[in-house]
């Protein structure tokens, strides 16, 4: 064996992300939702997916999720091209969605809802009851294990708070085998100290190996917690970057719509609008801009020194 190939031999292969789109579209009828989107996640890696309501979030979510099939493009679960048929089908090859609106049931308790439609047995034929113990074990072990840690498992779920109840999801996805979690909006309707607990389970979660796509449309909950940053807009990728390759200022400042700014200006001018109403209108558009970016900053940005040491970003 010669030298070369001895060395490549020696170097491991580059691993099989755990789901990859390249080029992946979307229509219904003349509409186009998504087009020439790609983006990857692998094992113990969060990919972000920001944009504003209307950029193609929801799409892709469903394309991955098994609810729609793509138009165009590949993608792949562990290196296989797949066309999902169901949500079911996805959840058989390990992709587990928590949406915003979390279906639970509010009067029943934690535990209940951690097992349900998934209830655990025991006895057979007419003495087969649930296994309470068990499931009540489970629960409690599987939220200590996530760094959840409730007073008492019996209480319904709808006395937790949001953040909590997020918690509780992610849980119940790890614990039922998912090896990609994907997370819609799970901060947007949370508070300042709610939104650092669900991105500490974020966390917690990639640490135990998953790959995780945030959907979000804040810049300040997902940086420090990405590795990958995915940027959408009217169903297009306006950019796609690894964060070496961006800080969380540029990060903002794209979401914020810098670029349209500019394209409005020029086409201001190009209609014959005087300098002073150019000017004006940047004027307003940007202090309506940078008002927005400081509403997020102050109330939704999360406190990074309630993150673990390596993720301070």
């Amino acid at each position: 064996m010669n030298a070369s190939a001895e060395t490549a031999s020696a170097e491991p292969a580059a691993a099989v992300p755990l789901i990859e789109l390249r080029g992946a579209g979307k229509r219904y009828g003349n509409i186009i939702a998504l087009r020439d989107v790609s983006l990857k996640v692998g094992a113990g890696e969060v990919m972000c997916v920001l944009g504003d309501n209307g950029a193609g979030k929801s799409t892709l979510i469903k394309i991955i999720a098994g609810l729609h099939q793509h138009d165009e493009g590949v993608f792949e679960i562990e290196g296989e091209p797949v066309k999902l048929s169901s949500p079911r089908e996805a959840l058989t090859r390990g992709i587990a969605t928590v949406y915003q609106d979390l279906a639970v049931a509010p009067l029943m308790p934690v535990w209940r809802n951690f097992f349900l439609g998934s209830e655990v047995t025991k006895g057979w034929g007419p003495f087969k009851q649930l296994d309470v113990d068990f499931m009540r074990r489970t629960t409690k072990q599987e939220l200590l294990d996530m760094g959840i840690d409730l007073r008492d498992v019996d209480q319904p779920i709808g006395t937790l708070s949001g953040g909590e109840r997020q918690c509780v999801a992610i849980a119940r996805a790890v614990y039922f085998g998912a090896k990609v979690l994907i997370l819609d909006e799970p901060t947007a309707a949370l508070g300042v100290k709610q939104s650092g607990v669900v991105l500490k389970y974020i966390v917690q979660a990639r640490d135990r190996g998953l790959g995780v796509i945030f959907i979000t449309h804040n810049p300040h909950h997902a940086y420090p917690v990405g590795n990958r940053f995915l940027l959408l807009r009217r169903g297009q990728n306006i950019g796609y970057y690894e964060k070496g390759e961006i800080s969380l200022e540029e990060l903002t400042g794209l979401m914020a719509g810098g670029a349209e700014l500019e394209a409005l200006v020029h086409e201001l001018r190009d209609a014959g609008a005087s300098t002073d109403t150019v000017r004006t209108i940047r004027d307003e558009i940007e202090e309506d801009t940078a008002a927005g970016v400081g509403r997020v900053a102050v109330t939704e940005t999360v406190n990074i020194r309630d993150l673990p040491e390596g993720e301070r970003g």
